[in-house]
C-alpha cells in the first residue's frame, strides 16, 4: 500500500515558495487555468525535489529503430 502525502501541505512547511502568490494557491487552490499550470508547475518541482521522478516509466526507444525502407519491404 502507498502512502497518501499531503504535497501542497509539505511545500508550505518546507518554505520552498514562500512568496504571498504560491502560498495563497497551495492553500486555495487555482481559480484560473494559468493557476492551474503553476500549481502543476509547483508539483512537479516537489516530485524532483523528493526524488519521485526517478520512477516515472523510461520510454522505450527501441521500437522507434526502424527505417521507411525497413516498413515498405515488410509490406512488399
Amino acid at each position: 500500500m502507498k502512502e497518501i502525502i499531503d504535497w501542497e501541505k509539505e511545500l508550505l512547511e518546507s518554505g520552498k515558495f514562500n512568496d504571498k502568490f504560491s502560498k495563497n494557491l497551495l492553500e486555495h487552490g487555482a481559480k484560473n487555468f494559468m493557476q492551474g499550470i503553476y500549481l502543476g508547475y509547483m508539483y512537479y518541482r516537489w516530485r524532483k525535489i523528493r526524488g519521485l521522478d526517478k520512477d516515472d516509466p523510461v520510454e522505450n526507444k527501441g521500437q522507434m529503430q526502424s527505417s521507411f525502407k525497413d516498413f515498405e519491404n515488410k509490406i512488399k
